[in-house]
């Protein structure tokens, strides 16, 4: 073992080697309760450009109390096709068989994304590998392009899963965020590659990850890289919320009451805001009472069942305030500056049927930043934060983070730090 995260502490688990040369990106974040395990992916690319990607690597961090030790860095072979790049690590964990599930797309060679938008022509395949060991051993990768997409494939300019973490729903149904490139016109035999845009949707398994199918588009507005977590209100059933990228200044919220398979309620939200160009961003839901249930003190042992949690204060408040208390929160990072990729924000919402009731952010990391994921630890009232960072670039490292349930409120709902107010990053 390696490096330790302590709670609090941001932990530097991939470095930049070189400006121009090797630079790690795209973090994705799994955590595996029964073996205490975290699983910390990225691409290993030769330059920072997405066409140079080469391909996966983890590191396994294991969690004692509130701090994790870190093993070393592992290249992921497994999960490679001849000729291809391998990108966008999104991995999910099946809970009855304890299999970890790897989904990717492998890329043809050097093709930008932009080259296939205009073309009309995917280079991209869509796979996975699994591991029953908790990321120690790697099973060989299975395509499954043509099961999933088969003859649709011709109206997908190109695609991609994730990037980030995939989801197991109550019902037992995996899910993957993705997004596709629809090209929704042809002209004789040419697309129109003006008309072509993206959609994001789920791919999902409902048999343990036997067989994988895909959902239908989220349309009319475009979106991109997405992910998605399980709500569920008092009284209600579960829904599946789904936060996407998009190009319009603003994130897109939508909302499924068939497990993913169609989304409705498409609205862009005026509360978060997405940079130039958007930004991928990670959510994840947990329930508070659990967290209650499950307190833990700094040692990691159980705490007096009397101990009350500012999580229980804040529920009780919010249901005087608003009539009603949901049984689901949801927790987002995103950039939280409107100009550019900086300042890392974690955003509270206690109300997620609500698209309007999300708190302050409180900024995790101020300068750069990127991508990031989110895991959630509800019983230990614990999560990690998995996130690229740098001090005049973004792409210079990716750190994680573990944090309690009682840092996120006394930063949200106490002394927060705004957008408007966080100190502006260094121009790179």
């Amino acid at each position: 073992m390696e490096e330790v995260t302590s709670c609090s502490f941001n932990s530097l688990l991939f470095q930049q080697e070189d400006k121009r040369g090797i630079t790690y990106r795209i973090p994705a974040l799994l955590y595996i309760p029964p073996t205490h395990t975290f699983l910390a992916f990225a691409e290993k690319r030769s330059t920072s450009r997405d066409e140079d990607a080469l391909h996966l690597v983890l590191r396994r961090g294991l969690r004692t109390g509130h701090s994790v030790q870190w093993g070393p860095m592992t290249p992921l072979m497994e999960a490679t096709l001849p000729g291809h790049r391998t990108m966008n690590p999104c991995p999910v964990w099946e809970q009855k068989n304890g299999c970890v599930f790897l989904f990717f797309i492998c890329v043809r060679g050097h093709v930008t994304e932009c080259q296939q938008v205009m073309s009309g022509r995917n280079a991209a395949r869509l796979c996975f590998i699994c591991s029953r060991d908790s990321g120690c051993s790697w099973s060989q990768v299975r395509d499954l392009t043509e099961e999933v997409i088969g003859a649709e494939v011709k109206r997908w300019a190109t695609f991609a899963v994730g990037p980030g973490h995939g989801i197991q729903l109550e019902s037992g149904r995996l899910v993957i965020p993705a997004y596709a490139y629809y090209i929704p016109h042809w002209f004789f035999c040419f697309r129109l590659s003006c008309k072509t845009k993206p959609h994001s949707l789920m791919i999902y398994s409902d048999d343990l990850g036997a067989t994988w199918h895909h959902g239908r588009l989220i349309q009319p507005i475009a979106t991109v890289e997405c992910e998605v977590a399980e709500v569920t209100g008092w009284a209600g059933s579960p829904v599946l919320y789904c936060s996407a990228r998009t190009p319009n200044r603003c994130r897109a919220e939508a909302f499924s009451d068939d497990r993913g398979e169609c989304f409705q309620r498409l609205t862009l939200s005026q509360q978060l805001c997405e940079p130039p160009n958007g930004c991928q961003g990670s959510v994840v839901s947990f329930q508070p009472l659990k967290i209650l249930c499950g307190c833990q003190d700094p040692d990691g042992k159980d705490a007096p069942t009397n101990q009350q949690s500012p999580l229980l204060d804040s529920s009780l408040r919010l249901e005087q305030e608003a009539g009603s208390l949901s049984k689901s929160w949801l927790l987002y990072s995103h950039p939280t500056c409107k100009k550019r990729r900086a300042n890392l924000g974690i955003y509270l919402n206690q109300i997620p049927l609500d698209a309007a009731s999300w708190s302050h952010p409180w900024i995790l990391h101020c300068g750069p930043c990127g991508y990031s994921d989110l895991a959630a630890l509800e019983k230990e009232g614990l999560f990690g934060c998995l996130f690229e960072c740098g001090t005049k670039r973004g792409c210079e490292q990716i750190a994680f983070r573990l944090f309690t349930d009682r840092e996120i409120l006394s930063h949200v709902l106490g002394d927060f730090t705004s957008p408007d107010k966080s100190p502006e990053p260094t121009e790179s």
